[in-house]
């Protein structure tokens, strides 16, 4: 059985969460604020809708990744879930949004998965690795959105 990644960070963006909801909910503004992801590419419309499909490219740990995540639930200013199956191992992100007083909002960002073979192997590290660019991603994002 391989080891599963199940990393969860957190940070107070000094924004309205309507506003922090709808920017990191749209996955085209994804390579604002994730440092790693060097572009996205809708295939379908873009969307935050069930079904709507994304294929992003990063750079991550000197390798480049090619992944597309699938939105599997949305619940606008609360949640948005999107997976994909393809990539470096089958993963799930999740974003929860909350009030964290006025103007400012809680983003919970999860990602879990299962890796497979040689990749499994390194999950120790690569979940430090993991754990770390989420945080910068927040952190980023944060910056992002004050400008």
């Amino acid at each position: 059985m391989t080891q599963a990644v199940d990393i969860t960070v957190e940070r107070v963006i000094r924004a309205d969460r309507h506003d922090v909801a709808a920017f990191a909910a749209d996955m085209g503004n994804a390579p604002k604020w994730y440092r790693n992801i060097a572009s996205v590419e809708w295939e379908t419309a873009p969307s935050t809708a069930t079904g709507a499909r994304a294929a992003f490219v990063a750079h991550y740990m000197s390798r480049k990744l090619a992944y597309t995540y699938e939105v599997r639930e949305h619940l606008p200013g609360e949640r948005l879930v999107m997976s994909t199956d393809n990539g470096p191992f089958p993963m799930e992100t999740i974003y929860d949004w909350s009030d964290a007083g006025r103007g400012r909002t809680r983003m919970r960002l999860t990602n879990r998965g299962r890796p497979e073979g040689f990749k499994a192997l390194l999950m120790p590290l690569l979940s430090i690795a993991m754990r770390r660019a989420m945080t910068q991603d927040l952190a980023q994002l944060d910056k992002v959105l004050r400008r």
